[in-house]
């Protein structure tokens, strides 16, 4: 079995065998008093582990002996030093030696028991170690023995308590272990920190000769070298080979100081992410290799007529990014760039540059959105930015009739429509593009891998660009898009004036629908954003509709107010958007439906209900409906009325941040990588040691070294990555896809 390829869960369990000890101090004895464990040996015969044992094993992946050494610490409790008495402070973990000099037991009617020891410790005084309901200790103590204890020590007042410390018995003084970190492992109800560390103990030294390295010496070398910066305490004075596979194990379960187990984690930390980044690395080759797309060339005088038509002047950022959009259109190799920035710093002028560049080659382009409200959106803006010239665009939507389906299906098929913008009814069956060239994935993070790889058929394939309204966290844009281009547009359009975002409480909403009600009159628009359409009284739930019933009654009374949730068919959401637009609207009352793609400069105030029940991305992305123009911006935060006071400081995080991507950073770090996005919606990797919130610096290393050797030896077929190439193809072969498109 090669390193890092041990797959905890992969195999099945043998049958326990007959023994059920509990498991015994640390005895210091030779390692012949017991038979050799080898990768042959049922689970239940590692000492620690027993019949009754077995199945809590399995709850934690463990299976087979092997799968010890992989079961990974998720912490390390710091060395507890040698003291002597005087040097013990209560609360503060420490290791004493002593001899035992006396024992006590006693029974309490209930039926639990007390077993007491008492250590002389060397340089005098005492230490009282405590075992509650463990009388079977007691055939392990006897009076003259040497113990080592390690524990928090507890003042009685005339000496010092120790309550089910840690312990060694020494039969030799000359045998006293050196202080070292102790590893905290994940646990299931029913097994202890004792059971594992024990069952690993055992297991570790007879099987590390079974485990084979997976790491050349070149790619743990070249690693030492780039982590060497940004790692630079856990090295010498100069870059080092990250550990092989027996000193990293080693140093995993038994480190001498915390510094040696840090550096085993890094190790098996760029192994797991150099695995992930090969199968990406590798399936962007393939489909370089596999997949040919038409040359789009933009000629000076179609980039000069594609400018024209962009009613403002664009931004240096999106100057730079329609540059490398270009560039990637002009080659045969399939574009597949992702455009993310933050709100408001214009990624749609990029979408209808690329698609007019399609069109200006005679080829087809098709933008899909998430939603038919969104969907709509964009058609209109692409109407109004082509007005008087002969490109054709069209909608494609659920919500058409058969009949008017099925004639925009035969004019795509032929070829007389240019740009067909429309939802997921896009990759039905039934529409058959004349000449596709482009597809634009608008939100990508709101598809799945399926969906967004649909129109990629045959070995003629479009370009395919993608945009994210949301900042996405630097290190989940390299894993999960890994094998992407990447555009970042950071700068907004002049003229944008800043966006004040408060945290309201229930005495504060007088005060503020009064502020509310002074804009309004003054000719401004306002949003109120609440998370669900219907209430849920019995949790204390706002929806939509009470809320419209109320506030256009009371707080709101005397306004054009009206309602917009994801339930209306989509001519009347597009109906009630057009008033608001137009300012026939005053207050919109929705749902999350306008968390994108809506642009009322006018619109300037926001309140967000139950503002907790919504992630700080979310959250963001409506804070940019509003301020889109020359007048400031006020966005009010509500949180529920059971809002869990944490959650108030995650809500502190979007008034103290407006930077999207630091905000992205910090949703990550909050929410970690399985909810973030969607990702596992998308099929984000489930990481057994890497934390993409914390190792960044390790996650680009292995991407680099990913990508030099894929790009030197696309198949891996140089001898010494015949282990590496197995744990590729053995983790991530069957999915190896997940990068494509997003």
């Amino acid at each position: 079995m090669s390193g890092f390829q041990s797959h905890l869960g992969d195999f099945q369990s043998p049958r326990p065998d007959e023994s059920n000890k509990e498991p015994t101090a640390k005895v210091a004895k030779s390692s012949a008093d017991r038979k050799k464990l080898d990768t042959q040996t049922p689970l239940q015969f590692v000492p620690g582990v027993g019949p009754l044992r077995l199945e809590l094993f399995q709850k934690l992946g463990v299976r087979r002996p092997l799968d010890l050494l992989f079961l990974f610490p998720r912490t390390y409790q710091d060395i507890a030093p040698y003291q002597g008495i005087a040097e013990l402070v209560p609360g503060i973990r420490a290791t004493v030696v002593g001899q035992i000099v006396d024992l006590d037991q006693r029974f309490s009617f209930d039926g639990r028991s007390t077993l007491g020891v008492l250590l002389a410790i060397e340089g005098g005084g005492y230490v009282r170690c405590v075992w509650y309901n463990q009388m079977f200790r007691r055939e392990q103590f006897h009076r003259g023995i040497t113990l080592v204890a390690t524990g928090i020590p507890k003042s009685t007042g005339i000496s010092f308590e120790m309550r089910h410390p840690e312990f060694v018995i020494l039969n030799d003084r000359s045998e006293l272990p050196a202080p070292r970190p102790t590893a905290i492992y994940p646990l299931t109800e029913g097994l202890s920190q004792k059971h594992i560390s024990s069952a690993i103990e055992a297991a570790l030294e007879d099987l590390l000769p079974f485990v084979e390295e997976a790491l050349p010496d070149r790619i743990r070398q070249r690693a030492g070298e780039l982590l060497f910066e940004k790692k630079r305490t856990l090295f010498e004075q100069q870059p080092q080979p990250l550990l092989g596979i027996t000193d990293a194990l080693r140093a995993l379960h038994l480190p001498e100081t915390l510094a040696d187990a840090e550096q085993a984690r890094m190790r098996f930390i760029f192994q797991e992410l150099l695995v992930y980044q090969m199968a990406i690395a590798m399936r962007r080759y393939q489909l370089q290799k596999d997949n040919a797309a038409p040359s789009l060339a933009v000629t000076p005088q179609l980039h000069a007529r594609i400018l024209k038509r962009i009613p403002f002047k664009p931004t240096n950022d999106q100057l730079r990014v329609i540059e490398e959009v270009k560039s990637d259109l002009e080659r045969t190799i399939p574009m597949n760039r992702l455009v993310q920035g933050d709100v408001g710093s214009g990624k749609t002028v990029i979408a209808h540059y690329a698609m007019l560049a399609a069109v200006g080659n005679k080829y087809q382009a098709a933008m899909m959105a998430p939603t038919e409200l969104l969907a709509r959106q964009h058609y209109e803006k692409l109407r109004q930015q082509l007005d008087g010239s002969q490109v054709m665009v069209e909608l494609l939507v659920g919500s058409l009739s058969s009949r008017e389906q099925h004639e925009l299906q035969q004019r795509i098929a032929i070829g007389t429509v240019d740009i067909v913008v429309g939802t997921q009814a896009l990759l039905s069956q039934h529409v058959q593009f004349h000449a596709l060239g482009l597809v634009v994935i608008d939100e990508q993070h709101k598809f799945g891998v399926e969906q967004r790889a649909a129109l990629r058929e045959g070995r003629v394939v479009p370009h395919y660009l993608v945009l994210s309204a949301t900042p996405i966290p630097r290190s989940i844009t390299m894993t999960l898009f890994g094998d992407l281009d990447v555009s970042i547009l950071r700068e907004k359009p002049p003229g944008r004036a800043r966006v004040h975002t408060y945290l309201g409480e229930d005495s504060q909403k007088a005060k503020w629908w009064d502020f509310v009600r002074k804009q309004l009159q003054s000719g401004r628009q306002a949003y109120v954003v609440i998370p669900r359409v219907e209430s849920d009284e019995e949790n204390d739930i706002l929806g939509a509709e009470q809320v419209f019933a109320v506030l256009s009654e009371t707080e709101l009374s005397g306004f054009r107010v009206e309602l917009l949730h994801g339930r209306m068919d989509g001519d009347e959401k597009q109906q009630k958007l057009n008033r608001f637009e137009t300012g026939e609207t005053q207050v919109l009352i929705a749902t999350t439906v306008v968390e994108v793609g809506i642009d009322v400069p006018n619109a300037t105030l926001m309140a967000i209900l139950d503002a907790d029940r919504l992630g700080l991305a979310q959250l963001h992305q409506l804070r940019g409906r509003v301020s889109r123009g020359q007048f400031p911006g006020y966005v009010c935060l509500f949180p529920s009325k059971k809002c869990d006071p944490k959650e108030n400081e995650r809500l502190q995080c979007l008034i103290a941040i407006d930077d999207g991507f630091r905000l992205a950073e910090e949703d990550l770090r909050l929410r970690g990588t399985g909810d973030l996005l969607g990702t596992k919606q998308v099929g984000a990797p489930a990481f057994r040691i890497a934390d993409l919130a914390r190792d960044i610096e390790i996650l680009a290393a292995a991407r680099s070294v990913a990508q030099n050797l894929i790009n030197e030896d696309p198949a891996l077929e140089a001898p010494d990555l015949a282990k590496l190439r197995k744990q590729v193809l053995g983790r991530h072969g069957g999915h190896a896809n997940l990068g494509d498109v997003g």
